[in-house]
């Protein structure tokens, strides 16, 4: 009979298994570990974010052009100036002849010593060159209107013809006066 103290202890559940839980006690506990299950996947995937952010920067250069209209680019290249030539005193190639007395400066790259010592040494070509182009210019040639067509024609001959190892990069007309008889 040994079995005889045993048969009043038996409460319906199988041999072996624990009593179910119940109560607020096991749902809080599985709904800390869900919580802590999105907590780990949020860390992870913002750890796997920043791993490549950091690998996809390393491979690209840090600044990025962005593109800006005409409009908004209102700051242009400062440049350094020669204005050693001086007036330069000509006529227009008209049947009637119009006097023409122009000073130009040369505009270049900021302390640019090289294109500053080949302008200083060819002053003389420079200013030769400079009498002939407006010699064979007309008074028509010479109107205010056309001033920006002429300022990009010298400076392309004179990077062509005159200089050899630098570039101007603008010229502006100190004074530019027609005077017609």
């Amino acid at each position: 009979m040994a079995d005889d103290g045993l048969d009043g202890l038996d409460d319906g559940s199988a041999a072996g298994m624990p009593a179910k839980k119940s109560g607020f006690g096991g749902l809080i506990t599985s709904l800390l570990k869900w919580i802590a299950i999105a907590l780990g996947a949020v860390i992870l995937i913002v750890v796997i974010v920043v791993v490549t952010m950091r690998i996809v920067n390393k491979n690209s250069s840090g600044n990025v052009a962005i593109p800006i209209s005409d409009e908004y680019a209102v700051q242009r290249e400062v440049l350094d100036w020669y204005t050693s030539l001086g007036a330069i005193r000509t006529k227009s190639s008209d049947e009637i002849p119009a006097s023409v007395v122009v000073d130009i400066a040369l505009g270049y790259k900021k302390d640019d010593k090289a294109t500053s010592t080949e302008i200083t040494q060819r002053n003389i070509e420079l200013k030769d060159f400079l009498r002939r182009y407006f010699t064979e210019k007309t008074i028509a040639e010479l109107k205010p209107q056309n001033e920006q067509k002429l300022k990009i024609e010298l400076r392309n001959a004179i990077n062509d013809e005159i200089l050899s190892t630098s570039k101007i990069k603008d010229i502006s007309f100190l004074q530019l006066d027609v005077i017609e008889q």
